[in-house]
């Protein structure tokens, strides 16, 4: 007994040893097997930390338990920027025997909270599509790898998020806190999968509109997969969408590239109720409540073969009869709810989608609404449908519930639209919408708007699209007493012209209190009385002349704040004045967060840039400012907190907008600098903004910049700079700006201060810092006065030479000449005398830290040591002998880093003065990275002009197509116009002749 008590307690300790150590043995094997699978597999970018990879015996035994954290996809090529996935946990678990064979048995996948984002281009293209083509039947290579398989069980998906956009449709949805589980014996060729899927919101929208808007979804699916055919057929399932249920039957075939889907759905149940509850709008707390009555059938079909931009033909048909409901709280109900739709497309195409709406009947209390519309096409659409409704609001609000609002007014819509909607053509319309006698009033504000009234008319008599009028021939309302009215006609679409006026008072608390805006807070007022009349085209073309716009606008205490705009903007009062050219803004105070600022000026172009998308907004302003605090704006989007690193991303520039800001700010906070007294111009035009000779005040020293930003490119953004910088301190210098820290890492050990004027130009990262291998400049750097010691490359000189004075030194006064080429910068020579030592420096720094510098020290003879004058002698050899010789020039090489430098001699010299040693060396070393630096600026342009010749070609060729396509068109039109007169021409000279019969009469007596 007690040795098997023994026995039990070892076979114990060797089970929890290996517990513990298979996970370790195998760990690497299986993260091998993961990278090599991924780097063979999957045509994506996959990232993952080391260290977040995780293998257990004890979470899933006995099987082994692989996790990876904080996992993610981001796509290639077309979708370099998107991210197809981010998991926070990804976990496996693993059958543990499979691990020493070739296929890897996975009982179990769980993804935690992931967000997903599926993406189809219009070119059909899709952002999932990224495993990678199998070569191994055309390729013969070692087939090791690919004997590695992977056989799963099991999965499950806990608070997802998922995404789906597919622009070539276009249709899309979101779903949100989705709980996904499925399993099936994938080990098997034939099987059943079963699935369950549920999402607290669910929203599906098409050609831009939500047709199902925050609904729930839970669907129960049984498919039978066949993978030897790659036929999967629909078995038992259940779909819901709130409380419309719906079923598929059918298979899904795809055994190469092409998708062969023979389907159909049905709604599972009939009553009217079912549909009523995915109505936007419709399905609320409430809705458990609402009483219905009338039935419902629904059905479809999605048959066909889908492959790039072939697409499957599918049909839907919807049928209410007689429906009806009404809330409980409300005394009119909705009665006579009849609708027969159908929607089909034979290709699945938009210019191929038929919507037909053969009745569309519904009576709101005592107030009919009647519609009928066809619908041929998507794309250039065949129109032909009426609108009618006679609605009293007070009546509607007995039927529908309308929160906390009174409404009263008879609207009136009678609408009919027949013809061809496309670019270049609209039905032709005939539309009347008339309120009158409106009465709105929220329970968040005692004063209601009243006296409301708005006539609107659209007429187009001929279906050209300038026939077109839109015309608000009426627009009034009081608020609280204070009026407001106006009026709107615009003829044309393409190139329209307008005349409208708009006169009165607006209080933007008082409306915003009757109309809420989620989010957002706005108060002030503001009293207009503005008039235009013109031509777009002749804004366009800036014949000013030709319009008539006057007017005078005065805003008071307007206050707004926004989730996108937490800092919000005060506007405590401004005055402008309009003509046709130009508004003149006068006497605009106010604060941007807690920023004050007063601004004057004038806007030329504005009707041009609010009603023509390619014209500029032109003005000139004079903006000042106590305080000007730029981090305020630095915000998380979500939160409105301050982040840290919120500046990274690119800034763009607008390209609509020419505007000149004269700026004088007493102080301006950025990051951690305090920019004081500045003033100066910026110019912002064509997608660059420019500086015109800023000053300001910072860390004790004085700075005057000119220079560009240019976003052209918002992949590759562009400035030049001109700084002249007088008195600042190195250290502070260092601590400051990410070039000192780059190119000139001494500065931080440096007591004193400098003055520069220095010009240098590149390109700026994605997080506003310079690209520093693309730098060029140059420019002179005055020492004031530097005190040096502790540095580590004199250090490592005096430790060489054993000259001691070299360890702490001043420097006053010195200027030196230095160029940035090609992301190094190059200190031209400059000499220094410290007590008898003659010395000269010159060299380069590499944006990588790396230095490649050449010091000569010209020293009496006999301060050279023993040891070193041996290896000096070695070195100068029997022609140069040291005897006799008051001076020697010692040739030093420093390379290595700032931090670590590398100092040996390089050679000497009796008779070379040490700034001309230096000079040669540094010169040499100068061309070497000239050369390197033209040749990368050729090989940029060769690449420039190659992809310029490209496009060329393209729009060549596009050109040539499009004009052979317009003489086809002509010709086929002329062929088709000598067809018709013909035609004409024997149908006149065939017509059989009609004969007059004689009267008969005369001869009946």
């Amino acid at each position: 007994m007690k040795k098997v008590a023994i026995g039990f307690f070892i076979f114990l300790a060797l089970l929890l040893g290996a517990a513990v150590l298979v996970p370790v043995i195998f760990k690497d094997k299986i993260k091998l097997a993961l990278d090599q699978q991924i780097s063979e597999s999957i045509n994506a970018q996959v990232l993952y930390k080391t260290d977040d990879v995780s293998l257990s015996l004890f979470r899933d035994f006995p099987n082994l338990s692989l996790g990876v954290e904080n996992l993610a996809v981001v796509g290639v090529d077309s979708f370099a920027t998107d991210t197809l996935a981010r998991i926070p946990s990804f976990r496996m678990g693993l059958n543990l025997m499979s691990v020493f064979g070739d296929e890897l048995k996975v009982n179990s996948v769980t993804l935690e909270e992931p967000v997903i984002r599926l993406i189809v281009l219009k070119s059909g293209r899709a952002n999932w599509d990224i495993m990678k083509e199998d070569t191994a039947a055309t390729i013969d290579t070692d087939t090791t790898a690919s004997d590695f398989n992977m056989a799963i069980k099991g999965w499950k998906v806990n608070n997802g998020t998922i995404f789906y956009d597919d622009l070539s449709i276009p249709f899309g949805f979101a779903a949100y806190n989705v709980q996904h589980s499925g399993s099936g014996d994938f080990e098997k060729d034939v099987f059943d999968m079963d699935s369950k899927t549920t999402a607290d919101r669910f929203v599906m929208t098409y050609n831009g509109t939500n047709y199902v808007e925050n609904a729930r979804l839970d669907a129960d699916v049984t498919m039978a997969m066949d993978l030897n055919q790659s036929l999967y057929t629909f078995k038992d399932n259940n779909i819901r969408i709130n409380e419309f249920p719906f079923q598929f039957a059918g298979t899904i075939l795809m055994p190469e590239e092409p998708i062969d889907f023979d389907l159909t759905f049905s709604a599972t149940e009939t009553d009217f109720r079912n549909v009523l509850s995915v109505v936007p709008g419709m399905y609320s707390e409430e809705f458990e409540n609402i009483k219905t009555e009338g039935k419902l059938s629904f059905d479809g079909y999605f048959k066909g073969r889908m492959i790039d931009t072939l697409m499957p033909g599918y049909g839907v048909d919807l049928k209410v009869m007689e429906g009806f409901f009404q809330y409980p709280d409300l005394p009119e109900a909705a009665r006579n709810i009849n609708v027969d739709m159908s929607v089909a497309s034979k290709d699945g195409t938009p210019q191929n989608t038929d919507i037909n709406i053969r009745q569309f009947h519904m009576d709101l209390g005592k107030n009919p609404v009647d519609a009928k519309v066809v619908i041929k096409g998507l794309e250039t659409m065949q129109v032909d449908g009426n609108v009618k409704a006679n609605v009293d609001l007070a009546e509607l609000t007995k039927v529908y519930p309308v929160e906390g609002m009174t409404l009263r007014g008879l609207l009136k819509v009678d609408a009919d639209a027949k013809g061809t909607y496309s670019e270049t053509s609209m039905p032709v319309i005939d539309a009347d919408l008339n309120l009158t006698n409106g009465y709105i009033k929220s329970k968040d504000f005692p004063a209601p708007i009243q006296n409301l009234h708005m006539v609107t008319n659209v007429r187009n008599t001929t279906g050209n699209t300038d026939d077109t009028r839109i015309n608000i021939e009426r627009f009034n309302m009081t608020l609280d007493g204070e009026p407001l009215e106006g009026r709107m006609l615009i003829a044309g679409i393409d190139k329209p012209a307008f005349d409208g006026r708009i006169k009165g008072i607006l209080d933007l608390e008082k409306l915003t209190k009757i109309f809420p805006q989620e989010g957002m807070t706005v108060t002030g007022r503001i009293n207009a009385d503005v008039t235009a009349k013109g031509k777009l085209s002749d804004i366009e073309a800036e014949k000013y002349n030709n319009v008539v716009a006057n007017g005078t606008m005065a805003i008071h205490n307007l206050n707004f704040v926004s989730t996108d705009l937490p800092q919000g903007f005060k506007i405590a009062k401004a005055n402008a004045t309009f003509n046709n050219e130009r508004v003149n803004l006068q006497n605009m105070s106010g604060h941007l967060g807690k920023s004050d600022f007063q601004a004057n000026g004038t806007v030329s172009n504005y009707i041009g840039y609010a009603l023509a998308e390619d014209q500029p907004l032109r003005g000139s302003f004079n903006l000042s400012s106590n305080t000007f605090d730029v981090n305020e704006w630095m915000v998380d989007e979500t939160s409105g907190e301050p982040v840290e690193g919120a500046e990274e991303g690119v800034v763009e520039v607008p390209a609509n907008l020419d505007l000149a800001l004269n700026i004088d700010a007493k102080q301006v906070l950025y990051s951690n600098l305090k920019l004081n007294n500045m003033s100066g111009q910026v110019l912002v035009k064509d997608q660059v903004a420019k500086l015109n000779k800023v000053t300001f005040n910072t860390l004790g020293g004085a700075f005057a910049a000119s220079g560009s930003y240019n976003t052209k490119s918002l992949q590759k953004p562009l400035f030049d700079m001109k700084l002249d910088i007088q008195n600042l301190g190195f250290k502070e210098a260092f601590n400051s700006f990410n070039t000192v820290q780059v190119f000139a890492p001494i500065a931080k050990l440096l007591e004193g201060k400098f003055s520069t004027n220095f010009a240098f130009a590149g390109e700026l990262g994605q997080d506003m810092v310079p690209v520093f291998q693309t730098l060029d400049g140059s420019g002179v750097i005055n020492v004031l006065r530097a005190a040096v010691r502790d540095v580590p490359i004199v250090d490592k000189i005096s430790n060489l030479t054993h000259f001691e004075e070299l360890r702490s030194f001043v420097i006053e006064n010195k200027k030196i000449d230095a160029q940035i080429i090609d992301g190094k910068l190059v200190v031209k020579p400059f000499d220094l005398k410290i007590g008898d030592i003659n010395m000269a420096v010159g060299g380069s720094t590499a944006a990588n830290g790396n230095m490649d510098f050449t010091t000569a020290l010209n020293v009496p003879t006999g301060k050279v040591g023993q040891q070193l004058g041996s290896r000096l002698t070695g070195i100068l050899g029997a022609n140069q002998s040291l005897v006799n010789t008051e001076r020697v020039t010692l040739n030093l090489s420093v390379g290595g880093t700032f931090s670590d430098p590398k100092v040996s001699l390089a050679g000497g010299s009796v008779k070379q003065k040490a700034a001309d040693i230096v000079e040669n060396v540094v010169q040499e070393k100068l061309n070497v990275v000239k050369q390197q630096a033209d040749a990368r600026k050729q090989q940029l342009q060769d690449s420039v002009n190659a992809e310029v010749d490209r496009r060329k070609q393209e729009l060549e060729r596009k050109a040539q197509e499009e004009l052979q396509k317009k003489r086809q068109e002509a010709e086929q039109q002329i062929q088709k116009q000598a067809t018709d007169k013909v035609g004409g021409f024997l149908r006149q000279i065939t017509k059989p002749k009609t004969t007059t019969p004689p009267d008969t009469t005369k001869n009946q007596q």
